[in-house]
């Protein structure tokens, strides 16, 4: 298929799946359904219906939910070049990391093999890992060791250096969420479009940035890292925060002072934002505002396939929340703070989908 055919194959599949995603209205909409007509609504009337306990029952939705989102993924990559179908299936492996997560707090806690694997999710072959023969391993450095024969092979080895030398769950965890962004911000440079370079470098670029802010904020004030431990961190971006950027900022005294040197819009959006938690739902914002503008006006179907993703993701989000404040009775005062209804906060949270 040549580069024009694609792009207008992909365009079109796009624009069309597109008109499902969820805009302001529907969300206030949404949050008014009881749970059977939300069972209908989006075609989990028989998971919800089944007997078994809460717990059973938000598991299905969850795991429901994801094989949505990666059916379109398995549809969307099909036309994609080689170097542009392992962007996305990159980005889409995190829910692979979150099973190899499980699988590492189980061993570690020394959990029942049964209760790991209720907790595992069910993927398709293109981003799972080998979850059989990981799962029979017996210690966390043997998994490890397990993974290095596969394509994960540079995470396996450098996580397993650093639980070796430290034996913290946390270290390991943020060892491989370091490696999924440096993974999908290494291959953003090795497409050969210069339409979809430009667009993917702003929309992955955005998401690594955010990771980038969220981390030195965290480690380097809340752990009290030093700085060269917090750029170790660190990944540089293809966008705002690249290396020499990273540097800088490490070096600052105070939460205050790394905020006031960030490049804009991020100085602006987190001026303001008086803890973490509101700057991880700024920056979550931001990110999602990129998307929107690469999908509604960007050229590159690879872009636009990508940033309708990550905007689908965000829906599912939305409807697993939604669901499981029905199956868990809560006050729609709490559910309106988790959908960003609340007035104080509404701004930060939802737009009109594109």
């Amino acid at each position: 298929m040549s580069s024009a055919a694609k792009h207008a194959y992909l365009n079109t599949r796009v624009a069309a799946k597109a008109t499902q995603l969820i805009g302001l209205q529907n969300v206030r909409q949404l949050s008014q359904m009881t749970l059977p007509e939300l069972g209908q609504h989006f075609g989990l009337a028989d998971v919800l219906e089944e007997p078994g306990s809460v717990r059973s029952k938000s598991r299905a939705v969850e795991q429901g939910l994801i094989q949505v989102l990666l059916a379109d993924l398995a549809v969307l990559v099909r036309p994609m070049s080689p170097e542009e179908r392992g962007l996305v299936l990159a980005w889409a492996r995190k829910y692979a990391l979150f099973n190899l997560k499980t699988l590492l707090r189980g061993k570690i806690r020394q959990l029942d093999p049964q209760e790991i694997r209720e907790n595992l999710y069910d993927l398709p072959p293109q981003v799972r890992l080998s979850n059989e023969d990981l799962f029979r391993t017996e210690s966390v450095a043997e998994l490890l060791r397990c993974l290095e024969d596969g394509p994960l092979s540079l995470l396996a080895r450098q996580a397993r250096e650093i639980y070796e030398q430290r034996q913290e769950a946390f270290a390991l965890e943020a060892a491989i969420d370091q490696r999924y962004y440096s993974e999908i911000a290494r291959r953003v440079t090795r497409l050969g479009d210069a339409k979809a370079d430009r667009q993917m470098r702003a929309l992955v670029g955005s998401l690594v940035d955010r990771a980038n802010i969220l981390w030195l904020l965290r480690f380097r004030f809340a752990y009290g890292l030093a700085p060269s431990e917090t750029f170790y961190q660190l990944v540089p971006s293809p966008n705002l925060m690249y290396r020499q950027r990273l540097l800088d900022l490490v070096s600052l005294e105070d939460q205050a002072k790394v905020i006031a040197a960030l490049p804009e819009p991020l100085r602006t959006l987190l001026a303001d934002a008086d803890n973490l938690m509101e700057s991880q739902r700024r920056l979550s914002q931001y990110c999602y505002g990129i998307a929107r503008d690469v999908l509604r006006h960007g050229h590159s179907g690879v872009a636009r396939a990508l940033a309708y993703l990550i905007l689908r993701e965000i829906d599912l989000q939305f409807t697993f929340t939604l669901i499981q404040s029905r199956l868990l009775n809560l006050p729609a005062t709490y559910l309106d703070l988790a959908l960003g209804l609340s007035p104080a906060i509404c701004a930060h949270h939802w737009h009109d989908a594109a």
